[in-house]
């Protein structure tokens, strides 16, 4: 119903709104817990290649997990090298391709290193992450200390950016669709699109998760090929656009 323009519309203005009460949240959070923040951020550093980054805890598990766990998470989260934002970013009005891909990088930084990075700081300082809950569990416990307030912060932060999310990824299936059987598999797109969302929202989390990161990686794969062949073209481009003033 519009496509990308009403998507565009949509999460130009729902998902900053939401991600500066999120963030705002989290702050505060920190803040009432400053005294705690060092040795968080201490504890985070000298179990990041441990058995306990991957598994809260769980004895026995290696670096080789807690690596896997933060690549592929991190991988859901920012969409880095997957190949599904460019769909997006092609679509943009802008004078040059390279001005384009630079706004489209900062992505990885406000996804990862602002919102996870407090996420993970504020699960870690609230010392829940040793409850043996995990997942949406986990942060609605860390979300309830904030006072009156925390709940709703979650909440609507949860709803925000699943619904951007869901309305991104049927807008990019949806051109890979159209690019490779026409016009008229758009439809059966979307409906089996709206079968899969309700599906995923009855399947258990370890399911859902195993997918996702399957998916991801068979994303991701050809993209890195493609990525790797088309090397040249993009140091030239971007060297045309930095370096030699050509718009």
């Amino acid at each position: 119903l519009g496509g990308i323009k009403s998507i565009a519309r949509v999460c130009e203005k729902l998902v900053p709104a939401m991600a500066v009460v999120y963030v705002a949240g989290c702050c505060i959070m920190l803040f009432l817990r400053a005294d705690t923040l060092p040795d968080t951020v201490m504890l985070i550093l000298s179990t990041a290649f441990t058995g306990t980054a991957a598994v809260g805890g769980f004895v026995g598990a290696g670096v080789r997990e807690a690596v896997r766990y933060g690549v592929a998470r991190g991988l859901f989260s920012n969409e880095s090298g997957l190949g599904s934002a460019p769909i997006v970013a092609a679509a943009a009005q802008t004078s040059n391709p390279v001005r384009q891909a630079l706004v489209s990088s900062t992505g990885t930084f406000w996804d990862t290193v602002v919102v996870c990075a407090l996420t993970g700081l504020v699960v870690v300082n609230s010392g829940k992450w040793t409850l043996g809950l995990n997942g949406a569990a986990l942060t609605k416990a860390v979300f309830s200390d904030l006072p009156v307030i925390g709940p709703f912060v979650l909440t609507g932060g949860l709803l925000t950016f699943v619904f951007s999310t869901i309305l991104g990824w049927s807008y990019y299936g949806e051109k890979a669709c159209e690019y490779l059987f026409g016009n008229k598999s758009i439809l059966p797109y979307r409906l089996l699109w709206v079968a899969a969302v309700m599906a995923g929202s009855l399947l258990s989390v370890p399911c859902v998760w195993c997918f996702a990161d399957i998916a991801n990686g068979l994303m991701a794969l050809p993209n890195l090929i493609s990525l790797v062949a088309l090397n040249g073209l993009i140091v030239a481009e971007t060297k045309k656009y930095l370096w030699e003033g050509n718009p």
